[in-house]
């Protein structure tokens, strides 16, 4: 019998620590990504489809004045994709046995989008301004932010993609636990369809000349969904909290 107890007061103890690890990533995400919005918002486009007039062309060697203005939000959105990942994690740990499943398939989808968006905006912070103010122009046009057709949109149109993705198996953690919960996966589910319905028109309209039009549409709808369902889930996390404390009392 003793040892019972102490299974489930460590059984206890864990499930509070996941839930506060939730609580907090929740409000981080959502806070991390409005941050990460303004400062991405004063990155004035000067070149794509979104350009409003006196575009720099290829081979986009004239931009290592944009510094740091175009990249300061790069250091914070590395923040804010590390900060998802623990939200996560959260959210496998807070599923059911029988929906750990779907949550686990959810986790390692957001594991790959970090691997894709870490890697991605730590080269381009690191490598192409510094090699602009050293003159050392070879490989640049293909890797650059400014570069429509380039690897660094690329990888933001894929990760983004998939992060919406992630977004889909976590759905079913969230079922029949109240309003509250309902909402979180509506947002979950909205935010995947639009990143497939602005994929499938832009496709459709432009062919694989996209440039940074998918790029803007699913980056945009994804930190929506991060920043409403942050606070959502930091309220869903804070409810089961203060159950799991009342319960706990009940049983002294």
């Amino acid at each position: 019998m003793t040892n019972n107890n102490a299974y489930n007061t460590i059984s206890e103890s864990s499930t509070s620590s996941s839930l506060q690890v939730g609580y907090y990533s929740a409000i981080l995400t959502a806070v991390i990504t409005i941050v990460t919005f303004g400062f991405a918002l004063i990155a004035i486009p000067i070149s794509g489809a979104n350009c409003p007039g006196g575009c720099i062309e290829y081979p986009y060697l004239d931009t290592v004045a944009q510094f740091p203005r175009d990249y300061l939000w790069m250091p914070l959105a590395m923040m804010l994709i590390t900060v998802y990942v623990v939200l996560m994690v959260s959210i496998h740990a807070y599923a059911n046995k029988e929906k750990k499943i779907f949550s686990q398939i959810g986790l390692c989808f957001a594991t790959i989008v970090a691997g894709i968006l870490l890697s991605n905006y730590f080269i381009q912070f690191s490598v192409i301004p510094v090699s602009l103010m050293n003159a050392e122009t070879d490989g640049v046009a293909i890797l650059t932010q400014y570069n429509a057709h380039g690897i660094f949109i690329a990888l933001e149109d894929l990760g983004y993609l998939i992060m919406s993705l992630s977004f889909v198996f976590m759905i079913p953690v969230f079922g029949n636990k109240g309003r509250l919960e309902t909402v979180v996966r509506w947002v979950f589910t909205l935010g995947f369809v639009l990143a497939v319905v602005a994929l499938v028109v832009i496709s459709i309209n432009h062919g694989l000349d996209r440039q940074d039009r998918f790029e803007v549409v699913v980056l945009s709808v994804d930190w929506l969904v991060l920043i409403v369902n942050g606070f959502l889930l930091s309220r869903v996390f804070r409810k089961q909290l203060k159950e799991n404390e009342n319960q706990m009392e009940k049983s002294l």
